[in-house]
């Protein structure tokens, strides 16, 4: 098998690479007029495309599908899509008279190449997977989340506590809670669906003197994860760690997250680095 990566996210390629993984090489260009231009060798067998739907999300949505063409037409039997942030996830139902079904669209986009398989990470809504009709495998950050925290607090697992973020959250909390060993509270959130601004209404559990740990899919805009922490450390949080599977680099966002309440940030690289 050979993995062919899009412009969306060189430096993970680069790492799968040093691993052992065979690396195809990819053209890709743009035309006078801004479209996008992707040529391959030719090649038989398996291969693989990572490509994060990340910004500019058409643009890598578009990328990724002239790359499933190129590599079909160069020879290549069967192609797996390894999209580790599926753009457009947000968007998982109808959240306003007249709106699309994004993520379904963005499931049928995918389909429309020859992606047998696809294998992506920490899905928005796991229902997600339902929008397709070829297998989906859901890999997840969350356990090396765990294994990172397990090793910062060792044995002090009385001063700490994981707080689930939203409603959504707390399967994946309690689970981390649980492994690690430590309380679990929750906060009471309300999102306004015109705005999608989303503010903390109450908490249950106490963060009193405590060292605080937020599990996450995301971070987008980074104001629910900001104003979260500001809560969390007006209740008398010593001190509050976030992690995210995905961090999406939005302009301004990291300069404004190190201006936080919040001291730490977790991350993994599905996706591409934006901000140095």
């Amino acid at each position: 098998m050979q993995l062919f990566g899009g412009a969306s996210n060189q430096i993970l390629v680069k790492k799968i690479g040093e691993l052992g993984v065979s690396i195809g090489n990819v053209n890709i260009s743009k035309f006078a007029n801004d479209e996008k231009r992707v040529s391959v060798g030719k090649g038989s067998g398996v291969a693989a495309i990572l490509q994060s739907f990340s910004s500019p999300v058409d643009e890598n949505i578009i990328e990724f599908c002239l790359l499933s063409d190129a590599l079909t037409r160069a020879g290549y039997s069967e192609l797996v899509g390894v999209i580790p942030w599926l753009g457009y996830s947000k968007q998982d139902k109808v959240f306003l008279p007249g709106e699309a079904l994004s993520a379904k669209v963005i499931a049928q986009i995918i389909q429309t190449t020859k992606i047998k398989k696809l294998i992506t990470f920490d899905l928005h809504n796991r229902a997600i997977t339902g929008f397709f009709d070829i297998p989906v495998l859901e890999l997840s950050a969350k356990p090396l989340f765990r294994d990172y925290f397990a090793q910062k607090i060792g044995v002090d697992t009385d001063n700490c506590v994981v707080v689930a973020p939203d409603e959504g959250a707390v399967k994946a909390s309690a689970a981390i809670a649980r492994e690690l060993g430590v309380p679990i509270a929750y906060m009471d959130k309300r999102r306004d669906l015109k705005t999608g601004e989303v503010s903390v209404v109450g908490m249950s559990g106490e963060v009193a003197g405590k060292h605080v740990i937020i599990v996450d899919d995301m971070i987008v805009t980074g104001s629910t994860m900001m104003e979260s922490a500001e809560y969390l450390k007006k209740m008398g949080a010593i001190s509050v760690s976030v992690a995210a599977t995905h961090h999406l680099y939005l302009p301004g966002v990291q300069e404004k997250l190190e201006k936080s309440e919040i001291d730490e940030v977790v991350v993994s690289d599905s996706v591409g680095l934006m901000y140095t």
